[in-house]
């Protein structure tokens, strides 16, 4: 590049000079005002470098599967600017006046560093850096999961026109009319679903068996096994994983039970260690470039340990969070984005949202019992800026569950992480019976065809999802 020279004489200076660099820094002095040591920061880039060699560059970052999607369903049809991987000198620059290099987006054009105070000040006087914020961390919520094993007692009558015999997993997926769609022949068969969670352990239990998982990588670690090993214990994924595609008749049975999936391991679970947002939006941009047509997230962000600074409800506008802006650029190029819209209760007072369900473009699933009401845990809206929040709801308490402990066993869980992928499923079976439907009008035929539908609130949205109806809306020539 034709800028490689005067950075790499740049490199040399600062390396050198760390507590010589002059000019405007907010954020290091603010940095320098609080408690000693490394920082986790975004480093926003000004551009690319020169358009014709990032445009180059930017055609070989998305797949043909990926490409064809954006042309079905995507706002952002074509290859552009913000595929083009961040320019390497300007990287290299970075990378060596910080402490660790992190993660990388390209949508964003950043990347995400340690580095102390004095270091955080060199990055802010570079020509070509544009500004500097601080990760959010993100403090891990109660416990989901619950390991009773799931009794008879929760066995429903099954629908006698139904094919699959769903077991005691039946209620979850009739509350949601996901059997009918599976009695026209909707499986999610050619639908490619990106799950997002604190990694993947013990995927030989049975109702994996017939699972197929394309992809999978550990955005933590930095390898590709998303199961235990290295920092992260990866129950929880499992446990919304058979939610959302597994099969084992008479036991669970998924609504996207068919769907081709890919794992990503984005959270660090390990108690003393916060996570950071950094993962999840590396993990969006991967995804999307592989062609996932969903990605179906039970996590969210908003408060933080100390010293580090948390969101407020206010921040849940679907234009601050970092993950929230990711998920929102996915959703342009057609990726519907399904995530959990938080386990923080109810307040008079605000919304108790985790980012990215705030996102304009993000699909917030609430939480209900079996009966259909709502959760007592399950975050209520509006976004900050006035949306209606969550969008949808579906069980999220005693929903069954691959048990993570065993090959043959199940549990119960409660949380809307089991509530999103029920959701997520049912996207998935929409897409497949009108693969041209549009993230607008898949939410729309969710939306309008939910139980609020007519009288939508903050508590539950426009209500539980009808998977049937939504199916009238966006293909009715698949029903008899």
């Amino acid at each position: 590049m034709k800028i490689a020279r005067p950075l790499a004489m740049f490199l040399v200076f600062a390396c050198a000079s760390l507590e010589a660099a002059e000019g405007p820094h907010q954020l290091s002095d603010r940095l320098a005002a609080g408690p000693a040591g490394r920082y986790a920061v975004w480093v926003f880039f000004k551009d690319k470098g020169p358009a014709a060699e990032a445009l180059a560059s930017a055609q070989g970052t998305v797949t043909p599967r990926a490409l064809a999607r954006r042309a079905l369903r995507g706002r952002t049809r074509a290859v552009n600017l913000a595929d083009a991987p961040l320019p390497p000198a300007y990287v290299a620059v970075v990378a060596a006046v910080s402490t660790r290099l992190r993660q990388q987006s390209r949508w964003l054009n950043a990347m995400s560093v340690e580095a102390t105070a004095a270091q955080v000040r060199v990055i802010e006087s570079l020509a070509f850096v544009d500004r500097v914020e601080v990760v959010r961390r993100f403090r891990q919520r109660r416990e989901e999961l619950d390991l009773r094993a799931a009794g008879a007692e929760a066995v429903e009558p099954m629908r006698k026109a139904s094919t699959l015999d769903y077991g005691s997993s039946f209620g979850q997926v009739n509350q949601i009319k996901v059997p009918f769609l599976h009695d026209v022949g909707l499986d999610g068969r050619g639908v490619l679903v990106a799950v997002f969670d604190a990694g993947f352990d013990n995927l030989p239990h049975e109702a994996f068996a017939t699972t197929r998982i394309a992809a999978t990588r550990d955005f933590v670690n930095g390898d590709d096994n998303v199961a235990n090993g290295g920092i992260g214990e990866g129950s929880h994924g499992t446990a919304t994983l058979s939610v959302l595609g597994g099969f084992r008749p008479g036991q669970i049975i998924g609504p996207a039970y068919a769907a081709d999936f890919i794992l990503a391991k984005t959270e660090n679970t390990e108690s003393e260690t916060p996570v950071e947002e950094d993962n999840w939006a590396a993990a969006v941009e991967w995804a999307e470039s592989l062609g996932a047509d969903v990605i179906s997230s039970s996590l969210g962000y908003i408060t933080y340990d100390p010293p580090f600074p948390s969101y407020s409800a206010a921040d849940m506008d679907g234009d601050t969070a970092i993950t929230t802006r990711a998920a929102d650029l996915a959703g342009e190029r057609g990726v519907v984005v399904v995530n959990s819209a938080g386990n923080e209760g109810f307040d008079a007072r605000s919304n108790t949202l985790g980012a990215p369900a705030d996102g304009n473009l993000v699909l917030a699933v609430g939480a209900v019992t079996s009966s259909g009401a709502r959760a007592s845990f399950s975050s209520v809206g509006p976004s900050a800026d006035g949306r209606i929040k969550p969008d949808v709801a579906a069980q999220g308490v005693s929903v069954k569950v691959a048990r993570p402990d065993s090959r043959t066993a199940y549990a119960t869980a409660n949380g809307t992480s089991f509530s999103c992928p029920l959701t997520a499923g049912v996207v998935a079976l929409l897409i497949q019976a009108n693969p041209q439907a549009t993230v607008d009008q898949i939410f729309h035929a969710l939306r309008s065809t939910a139980t609020q539908a007519a009288a939508p609130d903050n508590l539950l949205g426009y209500g539980i999802v009808d998977a049937l109806a939504a199916l009238r809306v966006l293909a009715p020539s698949r029903l008899p």
